[in-house]
């Protein structure tokens, strides 16, 4: 089958984040919206059918994976990453950043440290701080146009002894660093030298467009006492609003602990239609997933010689991996506060506003690629208008 991309579908009045939370978050309603990280674009046709037959049944009870499940996910790992999971490792739950959550409560006690990299994805922080944890922060340094680790502040902040736990944004998010595996291994020895359990979020592991992504669980097996891995088929698929994952604990008396936060949540059966969709999407995606990638990345290269011809002052971050870019807007010369403005009031877009993701984003914004080319030159085109009027 082939898939259009290039259809607009109207999302607002339907109850969608990206576009009908403007008027609730004071953004001007007819900005155009590029920020929170959803395709526009409608997921594969088998995964549309499963979830059609799930509905027509007109029984919506109390769910649990089946054997389908566990073996549709663990075959997409093999296949995709190059390990498999046990089944025993699995926790499903409904979303990564309640997982977070659930870890931050698990594993570290209040006023304890969790350490991550900044810029990253802004609800780290916020599962850290929301539920009383202190941040630690080892600042990510751009080197060569990307986003790389500084080992020597890694080893100082990991080695306080109030620091129990380390989060990997693996893909990064925002900066689209798909982390090498002697990254990821350097910064796995030294939590396991200091006993901080590695969280490492692997979310956006599809999207890795030069290669395979270097999951931690590519290392050897002595790794996988101290670490997890979440995953989950929602950006992968466009399927967020379904809030499933799959969390996976190899280590079965950190499962123990973490199943015991989430049971004190009162979460305990996961989502109908997530489960049919998981594995839908899991055992019959491939051809749709091939077919989005491919069309994302002719955006992303779209985005780069825009930027390139029309708009040079400005910094694109070529992304490794996401479908997520990152622009370096400080020649422009505004404050954080005012280029917020600018984007929102006078390029008419709404953007993620990289104040949000640490301090070390203030001058950047985060544009979502995943949309029909003609939205996406559309927003550019506002941008360039824009600028000529500060020029």
């Amino acid at each position: 089958m082939r898939y259009q991309f290039d259809e607009i579908i109207d999302r607002k009045n339907t109850g969608c984040l990206k576009y009908d939370a403007a008027k609730f978050r004071g953004v001007p309603e007819d900005d155009l919206s590029l920020w929170v990280a959803d395709m526009d674009f409608r997921t594969a046709q088998p995964i549309i059918d499963r979830l059609t037959a799930a509905a027509d049944t007109g029984i919506y009870g109390y769910s649990m994976a089946m054997d389908g499940y566990y073996r549709a996910a663990a075959d997409w790992m093999e296949k995709q990453y190059g390990w498999r999971p046990d089944r025993s490792w699995f926790v499903l739950t409904p979303g990564v950043c309640f997982a977070l959550a659930m870890m931050v409560r698990a594993f570290t006690a209040p006023g304890e440290k969790v350490l991550i990299h900044q810029p990253v994805y802004y609800p780290f922080s916020n599962v850290i701080r929301e539920n009383g944890r202190i941040i630690e922060t080892s600042a990510l340094e751009i080197r060569d146009g990307h986003y790389t680790v500084n080992f020597e502040d890694f080893e100082r902040k990991v080695s306080d002894p109030a620091v129990r736990m380390f989060i990997l944004c693996n893909p990064h998010n925002p900066g689209g660093r798909a982390w090498s595996g002697e990254e990821i291994r350097r910064m796995a020895d030294l939590c396991l030298r200091e006993n901080v359990l590695f969280v490492s979020d692997e979310i956006h592991a599809d999207f890795v467009w030069n290669g395979r992504h270097n999951s931690l669980f590519l290392l050897p097996e002595k790794y996988r006492a101290n670490s997890v891995v979440c995953t989950a088929p929602s950006k992968t698929f466009n399927l967020a609003g379904l809030q499933l994952s799959n969390i996976f604990i190899p280590n079965p008396e950190l499962r123990r602990k973490f199943r015991a936060a989430k049971s004190a949540t009162g979460y305990d059966e996961p989502n109908y239609f997530g489960l049919a969709a998981c594995e839908a999407a899991y055992t019959e995606g491939g051809d749709w997933l091939s077919q989005v990638k491919a069309y994302i990345r002719d955006n992303i290269l779209f985005m780069r010689d825009y930027f390139q011809e029309n708009l040079p002052m400005l910094r694109m971050m070529m992304p490794e991996a996401t479908y997520l870019v990152w622009v370096d807007m400080s020649a422009l010369g505004f404050s954080p506060e005012e280029l917020n403005d600018f984007i929102l009031h006078r390029a008419k877009l709404w953007l993620d506003d990289g104040a949000i993701f640490g301090k070390e984003g203030a001058q950047f914004e985060r544009f979502n690629a995943a949309c029909p080319r003609s939205v996406l030159k559309k927003a550019l085109d506002q941008l360039a208008s824009a600028i000529k009027t500060i020029s």
